[in-house]
């Protein structure tokens, strides 16, 4: 048993020669109770999984617990009972639908636990010594598949018309569910005239990634809106169950449902009118052309290295598939073979489920912390016990905000399922209720920063908190040191990221004003800094010294102030102490400025650090022209909207970017009705289409010439 794994199965996964009791229950005084426990733990997993289509625990845990009590009985053959999870394959009927008899039953496939390549090569070795082959037979030919992360379903076609759709149910006897099956595009409604009298095609219904987080957003949406009975769903195989067992088929026609074929069940010939085929491959192929999607990654392999090579290969392109796959599927390719292979209890000899590392996984949520990224934004993080999953060990996973963390109602001592997919930072999808601690507090996003102690705020609309001590805050040093730099700022030549990263690293400059203080000896030590990058840097900040107000404004790194807000706050009020003690209000008559701009230009200059930080860069000598604050109506290119594109040929764009703008001119990114004039050079592509189609006025060089003496062309 992993250290990590929660108290809700106790030691259940001690050897069966010392069973002991869970947490919360009387000794176990032997293996037939032990027995009799693991049985219903199962039954009921079995039932919220497969029955109520809303899982408790991931597949991983019901697998653990399912070899337990596998173990169990084949050390215990007496304990063997007709109900045993061990002798059926899956959930239950439900009343609402009718109940379909398979003719040929939906048996289940022996899943290798082994995800190394030797799980491949037992397999291959098994197989091998099954069909009585020596060393010097050649080697089995197998299709190697994919383990699709969805539900079973077997779709009967009688004289080409598919006339009934049924799950899997318990593998004798399913739920018709054709309503709703027919609502699947993928899905042919009729066969061409080859097919049998009598076909049944065996598959998997599924949900793909983008479709399933479409959904939830949707879902999302409506709960926001107040629609009852909603909810987000956990994974999109759960999402997949749900829309296959509506009631309503209308409903699940909005469901984003797809399928792929690979199988079959009853087959009439109907006097050979349809055809026979060799090999299991064959068939496949035979399903593709009759208009069934077959995954285009179903391939023919030979022997134990084909098999360990697709496995390897399903795994790297994992994460990179649109849909989930939680391993991939071994079958032997001549039918010859299998039939000679034959059954076991409740499972083919001639096929195999061999699985990935679990990508999701359960464990205990010990604490939440948060953390401050460089741009200020505040993420509450799980610290877990540790877990292998996806092929590692986790001790942390993300909650991505308050809101999401309320959502998932993720508490400290829960026992929370993890994900964790590839690359993908590990996440906590959802939270095992019944395990919950006793008066578990919710969790709340802290005031203030946990790094400088500045305010924390969420703005309206957003959900995201975010430290507001900005130039303080050591978390943001790095970044609010790379934007002051930027060539739209102060332009600092030569302090790029990598010299940055060592400069803070090393205690060095802790605030902007730092930089205005750094010494030639402490430049050249720093990683590949030589003595005259050093003192070209140092030039370069002291160059930097005499800019404007607009690039200093734009230099903070206030939030929602870009280049443009920063020229109009420079030209609104003249000199930065009026923007600095200018009120929400008075920020409001700025043009470009909302009230989400004009509450954070407030909340920015509110914070006595950013203040402080403001004052040493005056003190260290930064400086820029003031004066009164110019009229909007005063400047000769007021209210004119104009767009540039394409290779000028008297200036570049920045350039005459500027220009403009120094005008009053508005500078925009996009063609619209409202745009005055574009401004077209060479290969001028599709903005300049959409002007001539808008019938906006198109000038060149010769007219940007005018624009930028003032006149209008």
């Amino acid at each position: 048993m992993n250290p990590s794994t929660p108290d809700l199965f106790g030691d259940l996964f001690a050897e069966p020669s010392t069973p002991k009791s869970p947490p919360g229950e009387g000794q176990i005084s032997g293996p037939a109770e032990q027995a009799h426990l693991l049985r219903t733990q199962l039954h009921r997993h079995a039932h919220a999984y497969y029955t109520l289509d809303a899982p408790e625990i991931p597949d991983a845990e019901y697998d653990r617990l399912f070899r337990q009590l596998q173990a169990l009985e084949s050390a215990h053959p007496e304990l063997l009972s007709p109900d045993s999870p061990t002798q059926r394959v899956g959930g239950a009927i439900l009343d609402a639908f009718a109940p379909v008899k398979h003719r040929v039953p939906m048996l289940s496939i022996r899943t290798e636990t082994d995800t190394e390549a030797s799980g491949a090569e037992a397999f291959d070795t098994r197989i091998r010594k099954e069909l009585g082959l020596t060393e010097a037979d050649p080697a089995v030919t197998y299709v190697g598949e994919l383990k699709f992360d969805g539900l079973a379903m077997s779709l009967r076609y009688e004289n080409g018309v598919l006339v009934q759709a049924a799950t899997r149910g318990d593998g004798e006897t399913g739920e018709e569910v054709t309503a709703n099956i027919r609502t699947i595009g993928q899905i042919p409604l009729r066969l061409p005239p080859d097919a049998p009298a009598v076909l049944e095609v065996r598959g998997e219904v599924y949900m793909r990634r983008d479709h399933f987080e479409a959904l939830n957003e949707r879902q999302r949406q409506r709960i926001a809106a107040g629609a009852k009975g909603e909810k987000t769903f956990v994974n999109p195989r759960n999402a997949a169950a749900g829309a296959v067992r509506q009631l309503d088929s209308g409903i699940a026609a909005e469901r984003p449902l797809s399928f792929f074929a690979y199988g079959l069940g009853d087959i009439t010939p109907a006097s050979l009118r349809g055809p026979f085929w060799p090999s299991h491959y064959d068939m496949l192929m035979q399903l593709k052309a009759w208009g069934f999607p077959v995954a285009e990654q179903t391939s023919c392999v030979s022997g134990a290295s084909g098999l360990v090579a697709f496995h390897q290969r399903m795994a790297a392109a994992r994460d990179a598939l649109p849909y989930d796959i939680d391993g991939v599927v071994y079958k032997v390719n001549d039918l010859a073979q299998q039939a000679r292979l034959g059954f076991v209890t409740r499972e083919p000899r001639w096929a195999v489920a061999h699985k990935y590392p679990a990508q999701e996984e359960m464990t205990t949520l010990l604490a939440i912390d948060v953390q401050v990224g460089r741009t200020g934004k505040l993420t509450p993080v799980a610290k877990l016990a540790p877990v292998f999953v996806g092929g590692v060990t986790v001790t942390n996973a993300t909650l991505h905000n308050e809101l999401e963390a309320r959502r998932k109602d993720v508490r400290v001592g829960d026992t929370v399922i993890v994900r964790r997919a590839g690359d993908v930072i590990p996440e906590v999808v959802s939270v095992v209720l019944d395990c919950r601690p006793a008066e578990a507090p919710q969790f709340t996003m802290m005031a203030h920063c946990p790094v400088c102690g500045s305010l924390a705020e969420r703005e309206e609309g957003e959900a995201d908190h975010r430290c507001t001590g900005g130039l303080f805050c050591s978390a943001q040093r790095k970044q609010a040191i790379w934007h002051f730099a930027h060539r739209r700022a102060m332009d600092v030549d030569g302090l790029g990221d990598k010299l940055v990263d060592q400069l803070v690293d090393s205690d060095q400059v802790k605030t902007l004003a730092d930089l205005y203080h750094l010494k030639l000896d402490t430049l050249a030590k720093m990683d590949r800094m030589a003595e005259k990058s050093a003192v070209n840097l140092l030039e370069a900040l002291e160059k930097s010294k005499t800019t404007t107000l607009s690039r200093f404004l734009f230099s903070l790194g206030i939030r929602h102030v870009g280049e443009a807000t920063a020229k109009e706050l420079a030209r609104h009020f003249g000199q930065l102490d009026a923007v600095m003690v200018a009120s929400e209000d008075a920020l409001l008559q700025v043009a470009d400025v909302g009230p989400v701009v004009a509450h954070s230009i407030r909340t920015f200059f509110d914070q006595p650090h950013n203040r402080e930080v403001v004052q040493a860069l005056r003190e260290a000598g930064v400086t820029w022209p003031e004066g009164d604050a110019l009229a909007p109506t005063e400047m000769p290119l007021a209210g004119i909207t104009v767009v540039l594109t394409g290779t000028l040929q008297s200036m570049g764009r920045d350039e005459a970017k500027e220009k403009l703008e120094a005008l009053g001119a508005k500078v925009a990114g996009s063609v619209s009705k409202k745009t005055h004039y574009v401004v077209a050079g060479a290969e001028a592509g599709s903005k300049l289409d959409k002007a001539q189609a808008l019938g906006v006025p198109v000038l060149d060089d010769t007219g940007l010439a005018l624009l930028i003496t003032g006149q209008k062309p």
